[in-house]
């Protein structure tokens, strides 16, 4: 769902135990189970009871850990990717110090388990949804997107837009408008987010042999795309209210948000810097999760 630019989570002699759970990006994957507990909450009106906050924990959890797979798998996928990359040189993977076969088998286990979890707990379509977001994302995107085109992100982002989805039908069985919806504004954020990094680390992904952006389209038109796709976000981010799903609270919320990421892509647009670069990737990941938030907190208020 979001790309990480981070130092890693440990030093170079991390306990074997800090490896395993550093493949599951542990990051990326707590914004997907925020964003999907989004999802959970707005489907029950007024406060869970006792049942559904059951419910919503085992399906979080469940989310998480086949979440935790497809991001295992996916550094398992790009090893030698990553080792050319110095965000990512640092995997385990990428430094050979947990081998394929262990990263394979962790990947299949959290899988398997995360997937019963829902099954049993949780309900058959969840499940399923969950599950095709795990071959969407490790092998649709990773696999066979990812090193063919640069529209990767664009077309495999519909994977990471996946989690309020998950969570809406983890607690109604069906996948309503609403859900749609949210799936919408995290398909739209999901590209000016990537490709902002991608520009101030677009040497690595060079070196990487990944067709990215701004690799294959160079800077400025990649920078004309991050602003075009923020000002289509903005029109997104707008749904909510106008359907009904939210009040004046979240839209005054959405539009200063949004006119802050619009704000940051224009300035890209207009000059370059790295370091712009940097701070527009940054607000995207703020832009995203108090957007949520803001969804939280209207739909309990009022």
């Amino acid at each position: 769902m979001s790309a990480v630019d981070s130092t890693p989570l440990a030093s170079p002699s991390m306990s074997k135990l800090r490896q395993f759970y550093s493949l599951t990006k542990p990051r990326v994957v707590q914004l997907i189970v925020f964003c999907a507990v989004i999802g959970m909450v707005l489907a029950v009106p007024g406060l869970p009871n006792g049942a559904e906050l059951q419910r919503m924990a085992l399906a979080s959890l469940g989310i998480w850990l086949v979440a935790g797979a497809a991001a295992a798998f996916n550094c398992l996928v790009e090893k030698g990717i990553d080792a050319r990359m110095k965000r990512t040189a640092w995997r385990p993977t990428a430094k050979n110090e947990l081998g394929d076969g262990q990263t394979l088998l962790f990947s299949v286990v959290l899988c398997a388990v995360g997937s019963a979890l829902l099954y049993f707990t949780v309900n058959t379509l969840t499940m399923w949804l969950t599950f095709a977001t795990f071959v969407g994302y490790a092998v649709v995107y990773t696999v066979i997107l990812k090193p063919l085109t640069p529209q990767n992100i664009v077309i495999g982002g519909a994977s990471g837009a996946m989690p309020p989805v998950l969570g809406w039908a983890a607690m109604t069985g069906d996948v309503g408008p609403e859900a749609l919806i949210l799936f919408l504004i995290i398909f739209l954020w999901t590209p000016p987010h990537f490709w902002a990094l991608a520009l101030y680390r677009v040497e690595d992904y060079r070196k990487s042999g990944l067709p990215m952006l701004p690799v294959t389209h160079g800077n400025e038109f990649t920078r004309l795309q991050v602003l075009l796709y923020t000002l289509i976000l903005f029109a997104a981010c707008l749904l909510p209210f106008v359907y009904g799903m939210s009040s004046w609270l979240y839209l005054v919320a959405a539009m200063v948000l949004s006119l802050g990421f619009c704000g940051y892509a224009f300035a890209l647009w207009r000059s370059y810097s790295d370091a712009l670069a940097r701070k527009t990737f940054r607000f995207s990941l703020v832009h995203l999760s108090a957007l949520f938030a803001a969804l939280l907190v209207d739909h309990y208020l009022f």
